[in-house]
């Protein structure tokens, strides 16, 4: 099968992170110690030698522990990250759902963080005009339309960010666990539009800590520990190996 058939390849991909391994309290200090090739650096391995193929209209799961490099490899396939070694091949249109809040200014209101955030993804004012009413409707956030976003909870803030996210079909959605701050109710609400995107040809990315959540939105999920993968397979047959590696 060729690359053209997959949303997302990821072939041998490995990030890695310098991290400082002495404290340096001002600028000062530390250039001079870059100019006398003093400062020293422990190589992170954030992700190791990860390969990935996701077909197109595929839904697919990403489960790991804390620190286990999900919202790394998200941060790959976005572009925001670039790998050290190996490849990262996209195949079409992306909505990322990566960090609650991305694309959103805080003193603005929720009408303008929506034409702002609109933006951000691609489309342009009529465009976001035209679908306004639906994005507010979906968000259910009519009566707090003027208030500024810093004022929003957590839980606000990612049913906004998810009504615009979805407004129209992208070729692949990213889901990191934006979900898992909103109330159930909203929870099911978004599982059906996933679904719903699923069945009208969308790729999709979900990160969630919630097993029934993976097997019920995802037909294939990776496994990620320590940055590497574990296993890689059906979702129900992952999640159960993943379940029990927790209960260990």
């Amino acid at each position: 099968m060729k690359n053209e058939d997959y949303a997302i390849v990821i072939d041998h991909a490995t990030v890695r992170f310098n991290m400082a391994s002495e404290r340096i309290d001002n600028l000062k200090e530390y250039f001079v110690k870059l100019l006398k090739k003093e400062l020293m650096f422990k190589e992170f391995f954030a992700l190791k030698d990860v390969s990935l193929k996701v077909k197109k209209g595929e839904s697919w799961g990403i489960v790991g522990t804390n620190g286990s490099g999900k919202s790394t490899l998200l941060k790959l396939i976005c572009g925001i990250l670039k790998p050290y070694k190996g490849t990262v091949v996209i195949n079409g249109s992306m909505a990322p759902l990566i960090e609650l809040g991305a694309g959103f200014d805080p003193d603005l209101t929720a009408r303008e963080n929506i034409f702002l955030n609109g933006a951000v993804l691609g489309h342009d004012k009529h465009f976001m005009q035209e679908h306004f009413e639906e994005i507010v409707e979906f968000a259910e956030l009519q009566n707090f339309l003027d208030m500024p976003i810093k004022n929003y909870s957590s839980g606000m803030s990612a049913r906004l960010g998810f009504a615009v996210a979805t407004v129209v079909r992208p070729d692949i959605l990213i889901c990191d666990e934006v979900l898992s701050v909103g109330d159930y109710a909203f929870q099911q609400k978004c599982e059906k539009r996933m679904q719903y995107m699923r069945e009208c040809g969308t790729t999709l990315l979900y990160v969630s800590h919630s097993a029934e959540s993976v097997k019920t939105v995802c037909e294939k999920a990776l496994w990620l520990r320590k940055g590497e993968n574990v296993m890689i397979g059906d979702a129900e047959t992952v999640m159960d190996q993943y379940i029990k590696f927790l209960e260990r």
